[in-house]
């Protein structure tokens, strides 16, 4: 009797596993599914921006969804650019997301989106949401906002109405008394002045506040800082502020980061922020009318990680006497386009804990140093591109075993980069040396063995010619983007051969260097996702060969100014369907007898692009 009854509960379990399995047949709960179908109709009739949302698929698997692992119900729906804007205007009726019980992340971004139906707002969505993405639409009022916000959303946290031609009123008064536990509030890209500030303090839980790219002068902080205490991230570039804000910004106490770039800033009265923002982390003020006064001020931000003065009209005068280089905590530092000495660099090794150095574009003269910035153990990414230093890379650079992106185009360094400290930096994932001096061995010979390498450009160097590398030689790396055009004194010289290779390539410039030898057919064939290849002003010669087999990837072929000739297949535009630009001119191609039968293709603009291409260019 008791192994009957055990077989009767296991039995009775298995058939409700099954009723629960079939239930889910399609990932996400049926009535969500044929929720998310509607959603569908009424946003995208012909089908096009949620062309994945097919009635028969695992709809947890529809790019715009995010599935509980558990549940198998959708907790994150992105909407965003998916409406036709050929349907006009949209006046939400908010029960269409009721079917979503556990919905927690909904985003309308870019859906003309102008108002909810009366009685229809966002509050009978689930109890759950917690983030609510209304960017660029139109709510362009206040009416136009409490329409969709007429009870509570207790459970809200975070709220972006970017960009909604929104002007201040006393709508987000009344919006802070139903949003207790706001903590993330976007408003950049509207039309707000100082009006919008009382409205705010009622948004007593703010953690992040971002009012950029709006009309602000600063006349109304002074309230706003007396009521945000918990408020750590504020954002405000690119309003109309002055130095006359500085005050006013003080009662932020706990502020971690503060983003005041393109204003009117001088830095007058700047130092009454450092001795108030103890906590302050990040600190962005690119784009104003610094000078080297404000420098001095640093040193009370004792926690700052993060610090950008590009754009500024610093000279380094007050770098170089060293009242700057005390922090031991900063991680970056941004200075592009400003004035600094080279003893400048000498001097960087005082910020042990330094991880990314920006210094592009700040008329840097003579050779790098060979102490300093070589000190910077922690380093990951260096930036000293667009100045004019000249000489060889020094030895030293080699200890730099941490750094990930280098650059240092637009210079006039020079050396071969075989016998370089580059052949040190195994950890390098970027790395441009474009518009210098170097000499680059065809053969990548000196970088083999960097496997994480991704992104090579060499643009404007001297290429020089060396054996190819053996087989057991095959490079390690996988690159993402090469770049070897326009190279000097690179007569017949042949096509690397380490590309062959490469499987992952998107991008590969290889134009200006006058390769000799057959056209490298296997380029296509052993990189299917290339987006980009070009060839131009080269000696290739040949036919181009390509594979039946499609590249969608494929946007621009350039293969014009070469010794290339036989006729092109008349199933170009469909082995590269979605190519814009093909540039073969100037070859030994005979007549294209197909060509007004690409003229005849309508489904698609991109057929005629390649037209005029053959023609123009």
């Amino acid at each position: 009797m008791m192994m009957k009854r055990m077989g009767a509960w296991m039995l009775l379990a298995l058939l409700t596993l099954i009723g629960e399995w079939s239930g889910r047949c399609y990932g996400c709960l049926e009535e969500e599914r044929i929720g998310l179908l509607e959603i569908q109709s009424l946003i995208d009739p012909d089908g096009i921006s949620l062309r994945h949302w097919v009635d028969s698929s695992n709809c947890c698997e529809w790019p715009e969804i995010e599935c509980d692992n558990t549940t198998k119900r959708v907790i994150q729906l992105s909407l965003s650019e998916a409406r036709d804007y050929s349907l006009g205007d949209w006046v939400l009726n908010a029960s269409l997301f009721q079917p979503f019980k556990e919905l927690q992340s909904l985003d309308l971004g870019y859906t003309r989106l102008v108002g909810c139906m009366e009685n229809e707002g966002f509050e009978v969505l689930s109890s759950k949401l917690s983030n609510l993405d209304l960017r660029v639409n139109q709510f362009t009022n206040d009416k136009s906002i409490l329409s969709c916000f007429n009870g509570n959303l207790s459970t809200l946290k975070s709220l972006d109405l970017s960009d909604n031609w929104l002007t201040a009123g006393s709508g987000f008064k009344v919006l802070s008394s139903r949003l207790k536990k706001l903590e993330n509030l976007h408003l950049w890209g509207n039309q707000f002045n100082d009006s919008i500030c009382p409205s705010l303090t009622g948004f007593s839980s703010l953690k992040s506040l971002d009012l950029s790219f709006n009309q602000l002068t600063g006349s109304g902080f002074k309230v706003l800082s007396s009521r945000l205490k918990k408020l750590e991230n504020l954002h405000l570039w690119e309003n109309q502020f002055n130095d006359s804000i500085f005050p006013s910004l003080t009662g932020f106490s706990s502020l971690k980061s503060l983003d005041l770039s393109y204003n009117e800033l001088t830095g007058s009265g700047f130092e009454i922020i450092s001795s108030h923002l103890r906590k302050l982390e990040n600190l962005d003020l690119s784009h104003n009318i610094f000078n080297d006064s404000i420098l001095s001020h640093l040193r009370g931000f004792s926690s700052l990680k993060s610090l950008n003065l590009s754009y500024n009209e610093l000279t380094g005068s007050t770098t170089v006497n060293g009242t700057f280089f005390n922090s031991s905590t900063l991680e970056e530092l941004h200075l592009d386009r400003t004035s600094l000495p080279i003893n400048f660099l000498q001097n960087i090794g005082a910020l042990p804990a330094l991880q990314v150095l920006s210094v592009g574009g700040c008329d840097l003269h003579g050779t790098l140093p060979a102490q300093g910035w070589c000190e910077l153990k922690n380093l990951k990414q260096l930036d000293i591109s667009g100045n004019n230093l000249g000489g060889s890379l020094p030895d030293c650079m080699g200890n730099l075993l941490s750094l990930q992106l280098l650059d240092v185009s637009e210079n006039q360094i020079t050396g071969n980069i075989a016998s370089s400290p580059l052949t040190n930096l195994i950890s390098l994932v970027f790395l441009s040396l474009s518009n210098n001096l170097f000499e680059v061995p065809t053969s990548m010979k000196p970088f083999l063995n960097h496997s994480s390498l991704k992104f090579f450009s060499s643009e404007n160097n001297r290429l020089v010619a060396e054996p190819a590398a053996i087989d057991n030689l095959i490079p390690k790396f996988q690159l993402v983007f090469f770049s070897l055009s326009k190279t000097t004194e690179a007569f017949n010289v042949e096509i690397p051969d380490f590309l062959y290779y490469q499987y992952n390539l998107r991008v590969l410039d290889l134009s200006h260097n006058y390769i000799t030898g057959m056209f490298p057919s296997w380029l296509l064939k052993n990189n299917t996702r290339l987006e980009q290849l070009y060839l131009s002003k080269n000696s290739f010669v040949g036919a181009l060969k390509l594979q039946d087999h499609p590249y969608p990837n494929m946007t621009k072929l350039d293969i014009s100014n070469n010794n290339m000739n036989g006729q092109i297949s008349k199933n170009i535009c469909l082995i590269f369907p979605n190519l814009l630009s093909l540039r073969m001119a100037k070859n030994g191609f005979t007549a294209l007898p197909w060509l007004r039968w690409i003229f005849e293709i309508t489904a698609s603009p991109a057929p005629f692009q390649i037209g005029l291409a053959i023609f123009h260019h």
